[in-house]
């Protein structure tokens, strides 16, 4: 088992943050920022079952869900060539860059009937973290930044996002698609097991 108890450390950071219903989404977004920070700066805790690509199409791992649903974590593959759809969260999401590197390509929804507008792109390497939400903007397509090996970043989503209804829109005339991504893991890693801890 790798170094699990880095995961299960940002797990009860984010519970301490997210029971404090007095949290405004700056502020949430910062301290959350700063423990997702923390976690990918280093890459010897995420199991290999929930790194894996697929040749088809990106994955997501759920590696924890917030009992109350006030957040989920998820570890995002994506293949050498691979990008999601043009999709929306509807909840604040923190992406950070654990191996490899991500393009973002931003959208703005004009209306359905009008083609969707891209208002930036950028790339985030190991270590970056992308903020999105409805306030700040959460309408995007991510796409792997190399050819030549997949890219893993964990999301941090204010819900838990595979149950969420969510959208993807048409580029050339911006009609929506409901979406329910789900999951691609039936298993968790288990955080709470400390035995091997115990004996190191």
């Amino acid at each position: 088992m790798k170094n699990i108890r880095r995961l299960r450390e940002f797990v009860i950071g984010m519970t301490r943050l997210v029971q404090h219903p007095g949290n405004i989404e700056l502020t949430l977004l910062r301290d959350a920022g700063q423990l997702l920070g923390e976690l990918i700066a280093n890459d010897d805790w995420l199991p290999d079952a929930f790194a894996t690509a697929h040749h088809a199409h990106h994955q997501e791992y759920l590696l924890h869900c917030d009992p109350l649903g006030r957040f989920s974590v998820v570890s995002f593959v994506l293949a050498p060539g691979q990008k999601t759809p043009v999709h929306d969260h509807t909840v604040w999401c923190l992406m950070g860059v654990l191996r490899g590197s991500e393009r973002f390509d931003e959208y703005r929804h004009e209306g359905e009937g009008a083609p969707m507008q891209k208002t930036g792109e950028h790339l985030c390497r190991a270590g970056d973290i992308e903020v999105a939400s409805p306030a700040i903007g959460d309408i995007h397509v991510i796409a792997n930044g190399r050819n030549d090996q997949a890219a893993v970043s964990i999301h941090v989503f204010g819900a838990n996002i595979g149950g969420l209804m969510r959208r993807t829109f048409s580029l050339a005339n911006g009609e929506p698609h409901a979406l329910v991504s789900g999951y691609a893991n039936s298993l968790l890693p288990n955080l709470w097991d400390r035995s091997l801890e115990a004996h190191a």
